[in-house]
């Protein structure tokens, strides 16, 4: 009995059993198991599969995968937002390999893969869906591209593909303190109040993947699915932004309600409508920020910027300049929304926001 067998005999039973009180260890250890088949699923063959592989040269200040069923648009909107051109027809599979481009905006390099189309069953590696599902996995966003003339059943199948081999979209990591540790059993705390999940449960989960000595710590209410999460390590958290296309296909009502709904975005590649939009939402998103420089005496750099992380502190603006400016660093003044008032002398552990100005002043 293969390993594909096994997840799908598991799925079968979870999907039979009745959910309450009395069957909750049980859907608890099917869980495990299923997470635990899926990961190994994931493992390449140690024979090496003939072909060529997707991955691309990671470059630009993010990454962002284009995903979606094959002829929602994807290659139409890479070559529409970049200047590299994408193979566009009206047939299925027109993508077959990750082409990537670049996006220019607010003076950042996002690169952007257009990945082949995934269909149902891509976990398992129907249509090259996991070299697929791999490049994604080392992105920092996912676009997911719908057509908007299908409602919602493209995205629940997607999301529950992308669930399947690991990656959670627009979830944050569990709060849970997980170690192995040598001897001493199974020291289970809690911070909170436990309503989904008790010791019990975790005790068997644990048992299920042959750990018997750990320390748990649960901060907040978690769930098995969360726990199993955790104790499997491999879990990829990146936000995703659901990206309807063909509007102009549909009425303006259900354009009005798929637009509102949380992390989705409404656009046509065809009549280039709402692309700014995404475009602002995307930067939004990826969490990016620019940093001015300026020397003494003279004004700021505003053509050459450097682009950073939400939440960079001073130290970071320095490795960014060079290497060996942050052991040289005495003081910085900065002027812009981070301050109090302009210009503020900042020490190293400074928080830096958009579009500030610093001038770095050196021993």
């Amino acid at each position: 009995m293969g390993i594909l067998e096994k997840i799908s005999e598991i799925e079968k039973e979870i999907a039979r059993t009745q959910k309450n009180k009395a069957t909750e260890y049980h859907l608890g250890l099917l869980k495990a198991k299923l997470a635990k088949y899926r990961s190994q699923l994931l493992e390449p063959s140690k024979k090496s599969e003939k072909g060529e592989g997707f991955d691309v040269l990671k470059s630009g200040d993010a990454r962002v995968a284009l995903i979606g069923f094959p002829s929602v648009g994807k290659s139409t909107l890479l070559s529409t937002l970049t200047s590299t051109a994408s193979e566009c027809a009206s047939y299925e599979f027109t993508t077959l390999t990750c082409i990537p481009g670049v996006i220019e905006y607010k003076g950042a390099n996002i690169q952007l893969l257009d990945l082949p189309g995934i269909i149902e069953g891509a976990a398992q590696g129907k249509g090259r869906g996991r070299q697929v599902i791999a490049v994604a996995r080392t992105a920092d966003l996912v676009l997911m591209m719908l057509d908007a003339t299908k409602q919602d059943v493209q995205r629940e199948l997607l999301e529950k593909e992308l669930e399947s081999v690991g990656i959670r979209l627009n979830k944050r990591k569990p709060n849970i303190y997980f170690k192995i540790k040598k001897g001493g059993g199974l020291s289970f705390n809690s911070t909170c109040n436990l309503t989904r999940i008790d010791e019990k449960m975790v005790q068997m989960i644990l048992h299920e993947y042959k750990i018997f000595n750990a320390e748990v710590l649960f901060r907040e209410d978690c769930t098995a699915d969360e726990l199993i999460d955790v104790i499997s390590a491999n879990r990829v958290y990146m936000p995703c932004l659901y990206v309807y296309n063909k509007v102009d296909q549909i009425s303006i009502e259900e354009v009005d309600r798929i637009a509102r709904q949380p992390h989705s975005v409404v656009v046509s590649c065809n009549m280039k409508l709402n692309l700014d939009y995404l475009l602002e939402t995307l930067w939004e998103y990826l969490a990016l920020i620019r940093v001015y420089t300026k020397k003494p005496g003279e004004p700021p750099d505003f053509d050459d910027g450097l682009i950073l992380r939400k939440g960079v502190t001073v130290e970071h603006v320095c490795h960014g300049i060079h290497r060996t400016l942050a052991a040289a660093f005495k003081y910085g003044l900065v002027w812009g929304t981070s301050t109090k008032y302009s210009p503020q002398r900042v020490g190293i552990h400074h928080v830096m926001a958009d579009e500030d100005v610093i001038q770095v002043v050196k021993k």
